[in-house]
């Protein structure tokens, strides 16, 4: 089971978010439960690798 980390928030009657390693691409639900499912969705489009151009949030460590 994998793990992903997400930002979420309620506007009106929607629950929209997005994975926090890809915040150019957000989705939408009608509850929490719904959200989570497009996430899921969402998740695997991003990393199917059939999607060109997709940006990423990672970590860069200097020393």
């Amino acid at each position: 089971m994998l793990s992903v980390k997400y930002v979420y928030w309620q506007e009106g009657a929607f629950w929209l978010g997005y994975l926090q390693d890809y915040p150019d691409y957000w989705t939408q639900g009608e509850s929490l439960d719904d959200l989570k499912e497009h996430l899921e969705d969402l998740y695997k489009d991003v990393t199917s690798g059939q999607i060109l151009g997709i940006r990423k949030v990672d970590e860069l460590i200097v020393s």
